[in-house]
């Protein structure tokens, strides 16, 4: 089909030729639509603090959440640094240094720089992008309630003496059952893996978000560069998340059943976290910076009043950044023992990446040199990242090198260089962002002559407090130390770290004054106050966003497309209505940005909050060992859950529907253009990282101990078994299969049969696999090679499980006629499932059985 977008064009043949007539839903583009339109996206007069899921609301709290666990960990950092400010003092006890360090740590880093970003996509992307919201309004609620009270469980621990306090990084074996005895350590794994899935679930969101809500005629090659980097911070998050998360579930086994995988006097190995971790952990540099890096490249065109030089090099750049950044893990790992050769490859991987990142700063500087520069504050913030990255990013380079990391492991020199790397990476970006888009949300002007004073403050004192670490640990001092002698030179050099600390919280606490005095006195922005190119500005900051979803054809619309904001407000785009009384936006061609489908999209409502909410109860009930509540709580949060799973899938009208500008659109697709398929694909994605990461473990520990694996007096499993169970795997799956195309045919009852036999054959593979584990007499406890096994045999057995409730759900479906060969994209997306389990737990099946074989 071809559409001429900058016209109304003709109606489209073909495919998505109207096949009835008239086509539903005829838009008004009128004061009647505009009415219908502004009902239909109005906030709930009740509860809407925690029932509304439009991508504003959402994206402010997520803002708002994360800011105030920043300010918190500035407490906690402030506080440090007066224990820091003279040798001996005794402000602070070992104890609580520990725990502040730690909270500090991962507040930083889980709870605030990684939301933030996210938080900043959820918010923006939609209006960037020329959407009215993101595909999954509920997902981002879930999300952002997930984070919020997994991050409020996890920092409240510190008034109840409770929090983790193992650093931030909670190396075993200091936090395995033996050294770490209490609960402070669970809160750390429990808090923070519910925080991670909440990550994982923004991730989805915006990667389904990028490729298939963008405006009508928005090709790839026309989205805001933001949009880019979004998606590749997206895909890093997918992949890399899912190594914490196995290493998270690795360590709670291990404390809470006794599988020793980082016990080494068990088979297991302590450097087997240390990779898993920093799978996430070095790449989670890049998660942090590459979103910051995308909202400078895209605030430089409207201060450097000129295009952005270099949009496709600084695309690619950001996607070799993602690509290398998993090669980089063992940065963190050059003083453990490592071999000599692997350490070399690691080496030249992390000089490597300086190529991609040294081709975005160039960039930028060739923008501001190629325009005519206005100074405004959010300029200021940018010039002040410039600086400090890239400070940061030459002593990068340095610690590359593994002889100087050698010398400089564990030493102040390497915490200057992370805080120059991350605070003048992310942070001065996101306050330039603060004071950019703050406009675009209030509607009202932060002060210039506040925010040159926050700037300033912040610029000095950062550098001021910073700077001298890289001297005082080349004089030797460690990390991680609550106390220091007085003989050994450090003393003047903590005394100004520790007194302009307090001067960069002087002009964060300027930047709130004003922020909070804005909302009552700052000047009215209008419209565009920054006489910005991208779209997001002509979102009035209504609601509903945009009064009509217009055609794009330039990646600088507002500057090139002539008359844009005065067709947008004349509702002559598309979707100038809401015709079905329901939110809509637009599904387009991932490559294209061609129309392809209209979605409605869900309203407010308390299943997503009620659902985080359970979950969350339930996981500090379990931790604190209250089993009556933990069981309760999780039985509130599987009900809600599965209510959200029931009405997904919803009747819709079989005809096409108009979309405005003479196009005519379906209003449900069963395949693979649905956003709901998209999804699970991205979700899949995710799940293949965590399998990935357990076997990961297991042929890691083989390695680690390649003398006793399996440990002597263990029965190595035969391939009969192994077979059988792949066999009852492949005919369930082939089953689910044949049942989907049963559906096509209208064969209701032998879709029914396909589907019953599927659920039985995965569920007996699974009890089978479990007997023949028992039978093998490997012991989960005794040895880490057992622990490995039965974690890999237990998770495809889950998966399994899983496979056949939603055989079973589908067959509830059909039987109630909410499933046919017209609505099936249930059916559809549980086939994805087993299309990924199936072969999945074949490969895993076969490793176990044959693995022993090919190295005794």
């Amino acid at each position: 089909m071809t559409l001429t977008l900058d016209s109304p064009g003709p109606q489209p043949t073909g495919e998505l030729a109207p096949r009835v007539a008239p086509v539903l839903f005829p838009q008004s583009s009128g004061r009647d639509g505009l009415e219908r339109l502004e009902a239909v996206w109005a906030l709930p007069k009740r509860f809407a603090f925690v029932t509304e899921v439009n991508n504003t609301h959402l994206g402010v709290l997520y803002i708002a959440t994360g800011f105030l666990f920043f300010l918190g960990a500035g407490v906690l950092s402030l506080l440090m640094r007066i224990q820091l400010a003279y040798p001996g003092l005794a402000f602070l006890d070992a104890g609580t240094y520990n725990q502040f360090f730690t909270m500090h740590g991962t507040v930083m880093m889980f709870l605030f720089a990684v939301p933030i970003v996210e938080a900043f996509g959820v918010l923006l992307l939609p209006a960037l992008l020329g959407t009215r919201d993101m595909p999954f309004p509920r997902l981002s609620a879930l999300g952002y309630w997930c984070y919020a009270l997994g991050g409020t469980l996890v920092f409240a621990s510190l008034f109840f003496n409770i929090a983790p306090d193992g650093g931030w990084f909670m190396y075993p074996p200091l936090t395995g059952p033996k050294y770490s005895p209490g609960i402070n350590t669970d809160v750390w794994v429990l808090g923070l893996g519910f925080v991670e899935i909440a990550a994982v679930a923004a991730a989805v969101e915006l990667v389904v978000g990028i490729l298939k809500t963008r405006a009508p005629g928005m090709t790839l090659g026309r989205m805001p560069i933001l949009a880019w980097y979004m998606l590749v911070t997206a895909g890093m998050i997918m992949i890399g998340m899912p190594a914490v998360i196995a290493a998270d579930i690795l360590l709670e086994l291990e404390r809470a059943f006794g599988m020793p995988f980082y016990d080494a006097t068990k088979g297991g190995d302590p450097l087997l976290w240390q990779h898993l971790f920093w799978l996430f952990g070095h790449p989670e540099v890049y998660i942090i910076f590459l979103p910051a890096a995308g909202m400078v490249s895209m605030m430089l065109p409207t201060f450097a009043r000129a295009k952005l030089v270099g949009y496709t090099w600084l695309a690619l750049a950001a996607i070799s950044i993602g690509f290398l950044s998993f090669g980089l893990w063992v940065h963190h790992m050059y003083a453990t023992g490592l071999p000599v050769l692997s350490l070399a490859f690691f080496s030249a991987a992390s000089s490597a990446i300086a190529i991609p990142m040294g081709i975005q700063v160039f960039a930028w500087i060739a923008t501001l040199w190629d325009g005519k520069p206005v100074l405004r504050v959010p300029l200021l913030f940018i010039l002040g990242f410039l600086f400090i990255f890239t400070v940061g990013g030459l002593t990068g380079v340095m610690v590359a090198a593994v002889p100087y990391d050698w010398q400089v492991h564990d030493t102040y020199f390497v915490v200057a260089h992370f805080h120059y790397v991350l605070i003048g990476g992310m942070v001065f970006p996101v306050f330039a962002a603060l004071y950019y888009w703050t406009p675009l949300v209030t509607g009202r002007m932060l002060s210039e002559r506040l925010g040159r004073w926050a700037f300033w403050l912040m610029f000095v004192g950062f550098n001021a407090a910073f700077f001298p670490m890289h001297i005082t640990g080349l004089r030797g001092m460690p990390r991680r130390v609550y106390t220091f002698p007085d003989d050994v030179g450090w003393n003047w050099l903590n005394l100004i770290s520790s007194v302009f600390s307090f001067v960069f919280a002087a002009g964060v606490l300027v930047f709130l004054i004003d922020f909070i005095r804005h909302r009552r006195s700052g000047p009215e922005a209008g419209y565009n106050p920054w006489d910005a190119p991208s779209l997001e500005w002509l979102s009035h900051g209504a609601d509903y966003g945009f009064r009509s979803i217009m055609p794009i054809r330039s990646r600088y619309p507002v500057w090139e497309q002539e008359g844009l904001k005065e067709d947008e407000i004349g509702g002559r785009g598309f979707l100038p209505d809401a015709p079905t009384r329901e939110r809509e936006a637009l599904v387009t061609g991932p490559i294209t940005g061609e129309p392809e489908q209209i979605i409605r999209l869900p309203g407010p409502g308390w299943t997503a909050f009620l659902a985080a909410a359970a979950t969350a109860i339930a996981l500090a009930a379990g931790t604190l060992k209250i089993t009556a509540i933990a069981l309760a709580a999780g039985a509130v949060a599987a009900g809600a859950y599965l209510y959200w799973l029931w009405s997904m899938d919803r009747l819709a009208p079989r005809g096409l529907a108009d979309a405005g500008r003479g196009v005519a659109l379906p209003l449900y697709t069963n395949g693979s253009r649905s956003v709901g398929w998209w999804g699970m694909v991205v979700l899949l994605i995710s799940d293949a990282a965590v399998v990935a990461s357990f076997a990961f473990a297991y042929l890691f520990l083989w390695t680690a101990r390649p003398g006793s694996w399996p440990p002597d007096g263990s029965q190595i499993p035969g391939f009969l078994a192994p077979v059988l169970l792949s066999a009852a795997v492949i005919a369930a799956f082939i089953l689910f299969e044949t049942a989907d195309r049963m559906n096509q045919r209208e064969r209701r009852r032998d879709t029914t049969l396909c589907l019953g036999a599927s659920a039985v054959l995965a569920i007996g593979a699974a009890v089978a696999g479990w007997f023949w584990l028992r039978g093998l007499g490997i012991d989960p406890t005794r040895h880490s090679y057992g622990a490995a096994v039965w974690t890999l045999v237990g998770t495809m057995g889950l998966h399994l499980v899983m496979g056949a409730g939603m055989a079973l759900w589908c067959t509830v479906r059909l039987h109630l006629g909410m499933i046919n060969s017209w609505r099936c994209l249930t059916l559809r997306i549980c086939l994805l499932w087993w299309r990924f389990t199936a072969p999945v737990t074949v490969l895993v099946l076969l490793m176990i059985a044959g693995f022993p074989h090919v190295i005794s």
